[in-house]
């Protein structure tokens, strides 16, 4: 199987990161990406490749250039004003509620604000994304791991291909950061597809967390069906997405499957909520996935509370595999980092359908 990785994603080395307003380590670390890349060159059935550019047009299909300039230029500026806290991070937001009272004018005059601490809480959901001099420059690689992942796919003949993103993207929506992610890898992969082949595109989200800006990205798109199998955001982030009510609006009707879930999920009511998403995938048209992966789900994830086993990702694996679709299967979450590297071997080998790995007994 194919492996797209970039050492690119090593500028994006955060310290600490702010959880209601209590400073601690970063959990979104560099180690991350390179657990899971020892771990599938030391298997060996893996070939690591370096992504190729694809400049900002795929990336400008699915965001606010606004976002995508404040990025860009968000460390330059912070070095500019003297920030010496090591990382941009805000303190204060452009919540909805400042441009009530004004009516049509409201968000005209809530406008994007000129000092940096401004800007970042214009364009940023919470205090927990620090940006620091690599991020930029680590997220488009994230992006362009992302769009080889599609290439080797659409042009290189691969039934699966996994892109080592990092910072990942869930999270990101059109004209918003958030939640470690700044750009949004899976969107821009699945935009990409739909741009290129005109088929229906599914997006399976297998991260602890809700991928609310994957929601928000298609939520009037018909073109993209999107499922999550995630925490209940009644008592995780993001908090506010990710219900089951949300089924998408308009020409997205119906294209929008939130499976959201209860604390202390094991194995076996795991994969009986797998086999729901599958479903819904299934019984829709498209010769491909797009799956955002993350191990976030694992039971002893220092920052989630869902109790799966390294044994359990494998069978996962498997039975996506087992739709029948081509896969481009993109890094999200994870944060044990002693179980990441062996967990993310064992999905791909599930994919892989390789011997040598424990399988659950069917839920069906």
């Amino acid at each position: 199987m194919r492996v797209v990785y970039t050492p690119a994603h090593q500028g994006h080395d955060p310290v600490s990161e702010t959880v209601m307003g209590r400073e601690t380590p970063a959990y979104e670390v560099p180690e991350r990406a390179e657990l899971i890349r020892a771990a599938l060159v030391a298997d060996g059935g893996f070939e690591l490749v370096g992504p190729t550019e694809h400049g900002l047009d795929p990336i400008l299909a699915v965001h606010d250039p606004g976002l995508v300039r404040f990025l860009e230029e968000a460390w330059a500026q912070a070095e500019r004003e003297g920030i010496d806290r090591g990382a941009v991070i805000p303190d204060t937001w452009a919540v909805r509620g400042l441009a009530e009272g004004f009516g049509p004018e409201g968000m005209r005059l809530v406008r994007e604000p000129v000092a940096i601490a401004g800007r970042a809480g214009f364009w940023g959901l919470d205090s927990s994304t620090p940006i620091v001099a690599g991020t930029y420059v680590a997220a488009r690689g994230a992006v362009d791991t992302a769009l080889t992942a599609v290439d080797l796919v659409l042009d290189g003949g691969e039934s699966t291909v996994y892109g080592l993103c990092r910072p990942p993207g869930h999270h990101a929506a059109r004209s918003m950061y958030a939640g470690y992610c700044f750009l949004n890898n899976a969107a821009i992969a699945a935009e990409s597809i739909v741009g290129r082949t005109g088929e229906r595109v599914a997006i399976l989200d297998l991260d602890y967390h809700h991928g609310n800006g994957t929601e928000q990205i298609f939520w009037r798109r018909g073109d993209v069906l999107y499922v999550s199998i995630h925490a209940d955001p009644d008592r995780q982030y993001p908090y506010v997405l990710g219900r089951a009510d949300e089924t998408g609006e308009g020409p997205g009707a119906g294209a929008n499957l939130n499976l959201p879930l209860e604390a202390g999920v094991d194995d076996r009511r795991y994969l009986e909520v797998l086999d729901r998403a599958l479903e819904a995938i299934a019984a829709t048209p498209g010769s491909i996935v797009v799956v955002s992966l993350g191990f976030d789900t694992y039971r002893q994830d220092p920052i989630c509370d869902f109790a799966l086993t390294t044994a359990v990702y494998h069978e996962i694996g498997r039975r996506v595999a087992a739709l029948g679709r081509r896969l481009v299967v993109l890094q999200e979450g994870g944060y044990h980092r002693p179980t990441l590297g062996e967990n993310a071997r064992t999905w791909l080998r599930g994919v892989a359908g390789r011997a040598g790995e424990p399988a659950l007994p069917s839920t069906t």
